[in-house]
């Protein structure tokens, strides 16, 4: 299944009018013309999607558990942006590459990385907490969109080798103001990397509204000027993102080149437990964006379809609360760590001042532990 295209533009660059979009709020069919040409995904693979979101929305409210009882030294929550995040992992293959950012740990447990080590990063353990070549998922990235070229790199050296394989890049609308993701789409574009970037659109870039940030008619409209096909998505409804994504992933790796995807979304929560949410966004705005919930649409949805049943959601928060049960204790484990390790891998030889910083850091930690003894 390749991605539609039509007169919308040159080469069918432009994106949907609206929003792709294949559930109202209530969890029901739209027309097909709301569709936007994409195929209805099998029941079987949405079964399996709202799995995977009930057990990720159970493991993002732990997470905010963890970081208020001084496990985590901060937590980015994704409530809300679950479809996204679930969706964007289970169109990938085992040979693909997934690019997160630091608000994607949900995604990064759909991937099947232990939820201890998906941690890693936020519970100051040693680097990302994971193996990112055993597990085909790079680093969560921080800074705003400096992955995204790292992305772009890898998918284009991998397509040189003749591998199969397409790199999803995650980015959120902040990041989409960064100069990193502007020169990753023009490589890209230019260089035909496989990659698909999957903007999470959820309205703020900490405080900064999306009309601060960007003129454009949308985000999608981004990837236009250079030469990128894009389109735009309803990113609370699991179903439309499972349709659009699955397309852009085929067409990328059928070698048509890179694409951008714009899912408007909502973060529900604040934007870390640091955030004073309430001196930017009125509750009224957030109680609206409740009722769309991404995991409500789609159970409503699958239960009229008659794929799920009361037993299949009892399985679903079975599994979800047996993984929250299994993390706690392993969490309130403080991580082993090294200062000197820090310096470790940044080069095969390390430099002169490298050495001078890390032995500065080794002589003031030893003066600390001395103190404390």
């Amino acid at each position: 299944m390749v991605a539609p295209t039509d007169e919308r533009g040159p080469r069918g660059l432009l994106p949907s009018v609206s929003p792709v979009r294949f559930l109202t709020v209530d969890g029901e069919l739209t027309e097909l013309d709301e569709h936007g040409g994409y195929q209805l995904p099998p029941a079987e693979r949405l079964a399996t999607v709202y799995h995977q979101m009930v057990v990720g929305r159970h493991f993002d409210t732990e997470a905010t558990n963890l970081t208020k009882l001084g496990r985590l030294a901060v937590y980015p929550s994704s409530r809300g942006q679950e479809a996204c995040q679930v969706a964007g992992v289970a169109v990938l293959g085992a040979q693909d590459w997934l690019f997160p950012t630091y608000r994607d740990t949900v995604a990064l447990v759909t991937r099947g990385i232990d939820p201890v080590e998906a941690l890693g990063l936020l519970r100051g353990d040693w680097h990302c907490g994971y193996d990112p070549v055993a597990t085909r998922t790079a680093p969560q990235c921080t800074p705003l969109g400096t992955h995204l070229p790292h992305a772009v790199g890898l998918a284009y050296a991998a397509r040189r080798r003749g591998e199969d394989l397409v790199a999803m890049a995650f980015v959120g609308d902040g990041g989409t103001s960064e100069g990193d993701f502007h020169e990753a789409l023009n490589f890209a574009a230019v260089f035909d990397a496989p990659v698909v970037f999957l903007v999470q659109n959820n309205r703020y870039a900490i405080s900064v509204p999306l009309s601060r940030q960007s003129a454009a008619p949308s985000l999608a409209h981004k990837g236009i000027g250079y030469g990128i096909r894009s389109e735009q998505v309803d990113g609370n409804d699991a179903v439309a993102l499972m349709a659009v994504l699955s397309a852009a992933v085929e067409s990328v790796r059928s070698g048509a080149g890179p694409m951008l995807v714009e899912a408007h979304t909502y973060r529900m929560e604040a934007h870390t437990n640091a955030d004073p949410v309430d001196r930017y966004r009125d509750a009224s705005e957030v109680a609206e964006w409740v009722e769309r919930d991404p995991l409500r649409r789609l159970e409503r949805y699958l239960r009229a379809a008659g794929e799920l049943s009361d037993a299949d959601v009892q399985a679903a928060e079975h599994a979800a609360e047996e993984l929250v049960t299994w993390m706690r204790p392993r969490m309130n484990v403080d991580p082993v760590v090294d200062p000197a390790a820090m310096f470790e891998h940044v080069y095969a030889e390390p430099t002169a001042q490298l050495i001078d910083q890390r032995d500065m850091v080794v002589a003031e930690a030893d003066l600390l532990a001395g103190e404390d003894r």
